[in-house]
């Protein structure tokens, strides 16, 4: 069977299958990625990151919008005074899902682990922390030694997914870290714990009553995320009572349909999401700048802002959100401009071939901006073919060299309240393939980006040196950058308690209940 067929067919399977009453203490929400893995350390993304935000704890957790950290696994650090030494004090009274206490040994090798493993947030952490460098003083301490002072570990330790590391290590083979056994096993000390899950479907789990943490009088007993990729087969389940909950990023139309329909309530909340386009500027003929240009000046802006995204969204000039200290606030942004646009596609002197775009399937953001930019293309005449996959497939794809598309769209969401989680990851050349899908590279971006991530930096400088960064980026068109949005979760008018935050879009459900 091929892929498209397999996944029509998950999607109706999980359409079909009927949702247990809310009586019963059942959450069940319909998501538009797949669940193709569960693993901790792979998964860093919003589409599936229900799996590693609830059944998984980090050092520290971010809450509410602004995010803000508070204390989780560890009570409290302490920071040498040449930023070099971190040194967290854990909690004596958590447990991992099968009852043992979790030590700083568990600690060391979940961070050794994201290191070997070099996937997910392994990609960030990597420059910082050498293997070997993370140690238990003793069973309640560990200590982390960086490579270079960053201002980033701090925004990053809510990242380090804890693993049982005495069951993974009893599931390892061949040197593997256990990544065959995580992929389809949890070993975490989250708020719920695994029942069930089928990479074709999604994944349900119940709530762990010894975890650390409170609970509150009242809570979900389980909770089951599905993967329906099709959209409106979401909005009819959540009016109909099938799901309980959707992803929060649909058409304003949508958003008006479920604002009307009786039983559902659509929560608002400010983001910071930022829908960009990624050239491949390492293969040709997106590796000359004037044809990266001419497609910045061949896509409608404003048709996908005012017209379909009827100004629920706002425009975002650079890949920094508006809202985040280091966006450069003089920047006002390429336009719709066809002429223009012809004026540079005149000075690539290399051929033009069609190029391949990548658009992920179920999110109807990612297939409406393609669709304007392959309009705007053509009208230069620059031929555009879109290829949909599930955001697996694509990010996958984004990894390998050969595979990866001409051009791929996506937003790029909040996993750490710093300019970094976008231009560095973005542009950065340190990032190459994890996160700078874009291959981008320039030594004069990278100057900067690098000065600003370290811990010893001023704030204003840092603020100084990304605002720089994002100008020379800017200029360099690796990509276009559409827009800045807004959240509308859709719910049932039941389910309350939801505590949203940029990081992880709500879907941490330890808070939420019925009412």
């Amino acid at each position: 069977m091929s892929t498209k067929a397999l996944v029509l067919a998950a999607a109706l399977a999980a359409a079909l299958l009927p949702a247990t009453a809310s009586a019963q203490g059942k959450y069940v929400h319909a998501n538009n990625s797949n669940y193709d893995t569960l693993d901790p350390h792979a998964v860093f993304d919003v589409g599936r990151a229900a799996t590693r935000i609830n059944m998984y704890d980090g050092l520290y957790r971010w809450v509410d919008n602004p995010p803000k950290q508070i204390p989780w696994l560890a009570e409290s650090h302490e920071i040498s005074p040449d930023g070099l030494t971190w040194t967290f004090k854990l909690r004596k009274d958590v447990k991992f899902h099968d009852g043992t206490l979790m030590t700083a040994d568990d600690v060391v090798y979940s961070m050794e682990r994201i290191l070997a493993v070099k996937r997910g947030v392994g990609g960030l952490l990597g420059p910082m922390v050498a293997p070997g460098n993370t140690k238990a003083l003793d069973a309640g301490t560990v200590q982390f030694k960086l490579s270079e002072p960053s201002a980033l570990f701090g925004a990053l330790v809510a990242d380090i997914a804890v693993v049982n590391s005495k069951l993974v290590k009893r599931n390892e083979k061949d040197g593997d870290w256990g990544q065959a056994w995580l992929a389809k096993n949890e070993a975490g000390t989250g708020s719920y714990k695994l029942k069930r899950y089928d990479p074709a479907i999604g994944f349900i789990a119940e709530r762990f009553k010894d975890h650390f943490y409170p609970w509150g009088p009242k809570y979900f007993d389980e909770i089951e995320f599905r993967t329906v990729l099709e959209t409106n087969t979401r909005i009819l389940g959540l009016i109909k009572g099938d799901y309980h909950g959707l992803d929060g990023y649909l058409t304003p139309d949508a958003i008006d349909r479920l604002r009307a329909a009786p039983g559902v309530q659509v929560i608002e909340e400010e983001s910071m999401r930022v829908f960009q386009v990624s050239f491949n500027n390492q293969r040709p003929p997106l590796d000359d700048v004037n044809l990266r240009k001419a497609l910045s000046y061949a896509f409608d802006y404003d048709a996908i802002i005012n017209d379909i995204m009827k100004g629920t969204v706002i425009r975002n000039p650079t890949i920094i959100p508006n809202n985040m200290w280091g966006a450069p606030k003089d920047v006002k942004g390429y336009t719709y401009d066809l002429e223009k646009a012809k004026e540079y596609l005149a000075k690539v002197k290399q051929p033009i071939r069609p190029l391949a775009m990548g658009t992920l399937a179920g999110f109807s953001d990612t297939e409406q901006v393609a669709a304007i930019l392959q309009n705007g293309a053509r009208k230069i005449g620059v031929e555009i073919k879109l290829e949909s996959a599930p955001w697996g497939v694509v990010s996958s794809r984004t990894q390998n060299d050969d595979q990866m598309y001409d051009i791929v769209g996506y937003p790029k969401s909040t996993f750490y309240a710093d300019p970094n989680n976008w231009l560095g990851e973005l542009f950065g050349s340190r990032y190459i393939p994890t996160r700078n899908v874009a291959r981008y590279r320039n030594p004069e971006v990278d100057k900067r980006i690098e000065k600003a991530m370290l811990a010893t930096t001023p704030q204003a400088e840092r603020q100084r040196l990304n605002e720089e960064a994002a100008r020379i980026v800017f200029d360099d068109a690796p990509g276009i950058w559409v827009y800045n949005t807004k959240w509308f979760g859709p719910y049932s008018a039941k389910v309350g308690g939801v505590r949203f935050s940029p990081i992880g879009n709500g879907q941490e459900m330890r808070w939420a209940y019925f009412k």
